[in-house]
């Protein structure tokens, strides 16, 4: 068996197996390149407050913050809206404290998260929907920002907020076409769960697809430069046929 038949063959049984996932990388990686990474990522969904603490508004100084929670680590000051909070960790546990009064924000409840909801979004819509998470978060939050709230708005791609019920923060936020990103990010790098490109499946079709592109170099050189030694072949072929019909 010749060359040419050898790559004619494996590289139609290799593209029966390969073909409908090449289509997928296709439309995939198209998507992923053409939709601006910006948009995807929701930039616009909320603002970029540059709110100032103003010192005078802290009355709740950090030798008593470190008096009362002795074991706080990662200590930060910021805001919280328009008043400054102290954050901080005590062991796994993420607190935050008024640092006017010095009283606990965290866990946040429902109407502090709908007052940090329509402070950050930047859209026009009504809130459609505010939930809890507390465990068995969706696909696109992460566990460890739990628990955390969600918030749905009735808007153009159906956007969501999360916020964290224990720092306040936007910890992520997502719309139909960062959700449809992460779909096709998923079946882009064959790893339909983490979404980790580092998997075996992905490993053994790219060299599968290495091999079908290979044997589909060499039926391209045959058929470009060595069409004229494969066309007599053909019609010697033809001709014998014709010759046993009659």
């Amino acid at each position: 068996m010749n060359l040419l038949k050898i790559s004619r063959k494996y590289h139609r049984y290799l593209m029966l197996f390969l073909g409908v996932q090449f289509v997928i990388w296709t439309v995939s990686g198209a998507y992923m390149v053409i939709i601006d990474i910006d948009y995807i990522h929701g930039d616009t969904l909320v603002h970029n407050h540059q709110t100032k603490i103003a010192p005078d508004d802290v009355h709740y100084s950090l030798a008593q913050l470190t008096q009362a929670y002795p074991k706080a680590e990662q200590l930060e000051l910021g805001m919280l809206i328009d008043k400054p909070v102290y954050r901080f960790k005590q062991g796994d546990q993420l607190h935050m404290l008024n640092a006017s009064t010095g009283a606990m924000l965290s866990p946040l409840p429902k109407e502090s998260a709908l007052a940090i909801a329509q402070h950050e979004y930047t859209g026009m819509g009504n809130i459609a929907l505010i939930e809890l998470i507390t465990e068995n978060p969706p696909f696109e939050l992460s566990g460890r920002h739990l628990p955390a709230w969600r918030v749905n708005y009735d808007d153009f791609g159906s956007p969501s907020l999360y916020i964290s019920a224990l720092s306040g923060k936007v910890v992520t936020k997502r719309h139909e076409f960062w959700r449809t990103f992460d779909l096709m990010f998923s079946l882009h790098v064959m790893d339909y769960e983490e979404e980790d490109p580092s998997n075996w499946l992905l490993f053994w079709f790219v060299c599968f697809a290495l091999l079908a592109s290979l044997f589909g170099l060499i039926l391209t050189y045959y058929q470009v430069f060595k069409n004229d030694t494969v066309k007599p072949t053909a019609q010697v072929s033809s001709s014998h046929n014709e010759g046993v019909s009659s």
